[in-house]
């Protein structure tokens, strides 16, 4: 296990920037994954890692040792790809010794730690098997069997869910969680989907158009997202972000105002006439008992869609004469069709103010 430092990465395909100014610590043992959306640069970043990509410029340290220049199979890294990449005339104990009988392990080690590492993904009963003859969930397990078996100071694993179901990626990623729990190996883990992302790491970073937006652990960045692409991208439904002009006693959305009460005036650090972003998430919107009231922190809003989800109900609803949409996340009891009018009522000890021009956040303060 070790340490992994990026110092500086910039990767140039051409004249194409994929990524830059990369610059994170993780502490040996921890389990970071880096996400954002397709594109952003997270498995160029892993990649640079693995050694499969060269950097353009800056250090990469694994553990003390500076490896910019050492060939992928001397970084004692194992990676975890998406299309698992198992071999099909091989069976399971033979696709997870594969990597230690090529670094020339006796045969009483590979014999152990096929056994040992078999017995922890609950594949024992599997190892004669061909990876034809197994499910999704089951050959995922043995492309990761097959990179825990090598004991590597860090572990890559490059959307190593995305080809499963959606209840086996529930399931696999949990087991994921508990391995990590159980081996303590250093780990950084790409993916897009922010769901992962918040239940699995120890911190996250997210990525956008090659450069870091924000790091730090997952609960502390959703409560202060450093900007709105954070703040949209961590949260299903995602933050709704409003259009609005300050008005002094409080913010004018599409001609309604929605007033401000004073222990929040005083903390906002913007003038009056000024054009903002709010960004308020689903949960901190309620409706107001009263369908005609938009006293305080009330907005009037038409109904467009209702989806129903047992324990809770989504609604998108839009304001009067616009295009803007937000979501809302009510209780499972909650009955409304489309066509319905509503007040709402916004939690204003939760709304975030935005600079529209920049996309970062103006309040709260940290």
């Amino acid at each position: 296990m070790a340490k992994v430092r990026l110092e500086d990465i910039k990767r140039r395909f051409n004249n194409v920037i994929a990524v830059e100014d990369i610059t994170f610590d993780i502490p040996d043992g921890e389990f970071w994954v880096l996400v954002g959306p397709s594109g952003c640069g997270k498995s160029t970043i892993l990649r640079t890692i693995a050694g499969l990509e060269t950097a353009t410029s800056g250090n990469l340290y694994i553990g003390d040792r500076l490896v910019n220049n050492i060939p992928a199979r001397a970084r004692d890294v194992a990676m975890v790809f998406q299309n698992y990449a198992l071999y099909p005339h091989m069976t399971v104990a033979e696709n997870i010794a594969f990597g230690l009988k090529m670094r020339k392990f006796d045969p009483k080690t590979i014999q152990e730690r096929v056994v040992n590492v078999a017995r922890s993904l609950s594949l024992d009963h599997l190892l004669d098997r061909k990876p034809k003859q197994l499910s999704g969930g089951q050959q995922q397990r043995v492309a990761l069997g097959r990179a825990i078996a090598r004991k590597p100071q860090v572990f890559l694993l490059d959307e190593p869910l995305s080809n499963l179901d959606a209840q086996l990626r529930d399931d696999t990623r949990a087991e994921l969680k508990q391995l990590h729990q159980q081996l303590g190996i250093t780990t950084i883990y790409v993916t897009h989907d922010q769901v992962e992302a918040m239940t699995l790491a120890d911190k996250i970073v997210v990525l956008n158009g090659g450069r870091i937006q924000q790091i730090g652990e997952p609960q502390a960045i959703y409560a202060l997202p450093a900007n709105q692409m954070v703040a949209t991208f961590l949260g299903n439904p995602p933050m709704n972000i409003l259009p609005a002009i300050y008005k002094g006693n409080g913010f004018d959305v599409n001609g309604q105002l929605l007033e401000i009460p004073p222990s929040v005036r005083e903390n906002l650090p913007i003038r009056s006439g000024q054009s903002v972003d709010l960004g308020i998430r689903p949960e901190h919107i309620s409706i107001n008992s009263d369908a005609n009231s938009t006293e305080n922190s009330g907005l009037l809003v038409e109904v467009k869609v209702v989806e129903p989800l047992g324990r809770e109900t989504l609604i998108r609803v839009s304001l009067p004469d616009s295009t803007v949409i937000l979501n809302v996340q009510l209780g499972g009891n909650v009955r409304l069709h489309p066509g319905d009018r509503l007040s709402l009522q916004l939690d204003l000890n939760q709304l975030f103010v935005f600079d529209p021009k920049t996309g970062y956040r103006i309040s709260p303060h940290e």
